[in-house]
């Protein structure tokens, strides 16, 4: 059983290092055990590498993401639903390619096994929720739309982002005619 200090610290250090590597995706570790208040030990510790402080910040977002399904799914209709999580899915995309620097190829390998189930799992449900209102086609395939937006998190973000028009295309090829 993990100490509370230890869950506490450990808490302390992702958030730091969400928020360090989302201003500055150059950040030293050094930077983020002082953000964190945290020594170089603890930090070491908890994460042994870069590389693994990246992952970890990653793979929390992405359970983070995915548990916004069923709230997002009780309170709007699907293909909303489906519109907002995908829009924030495509921002943590974008946070993690920012990175990408700063992981290994093997690295990519492991945060792309580690999260396409689950992700797959998210979109599935929130295909199936429009299947059943009748709003989404019954042949839409959440392996075809994580491809799909793919696209969306490598369009540049900005003044001219066009990723919510590219978006809106998707989504309209969703509905049922």
């Amino acid at each position: 059983m993990v100490r509370a200090d230890a869950r506490e610290n450990r808490a302390r250090i992702l958030q730091a290092a969400r928020e360090a590597f989302a201003e500055d995706g150059e950040t030293s570790m050094n930077q983020i055990a002082q953000r964190s208040g945290v020594g170089a030990g603890t930090l070491y510790r908890n994460f042994p590498s870069r590389e693994t402080l990246v992952l970890a910040v990653y793979q929390e977002e992405i359970e983070r993401i995915i548990g916004t399904v069923p709230p997002l799914l009780a309170e709007l209709p699907p293909l909303e639903a489906l519109r907002r999580w995908t829009t924030d899915l495509v921002e943590a995309m974008r946070r993690k390619h920012g990175l990408g620097d700063a992981l290994s190829s093997g690295a990519h390998q492991a945060i792309a096994e580690q999260t396409y189930g689950p992700v797959i799992g998210a979109i599935t449900e929130l295909l199936d929720a429009g299947r059943r209102d009748g709003s989404i086609r019954p042949d839409a395939d959440p392996g075809d739309f994580l491809q799909l937006t793919g696209a969306l998190w490598r369009s540049a973000p900005g003044p001219g982002d066009r990723s919510p028009h590219m978006l809106a295309l998707i989504l309209d090829g969703l509905r049922t005619r």
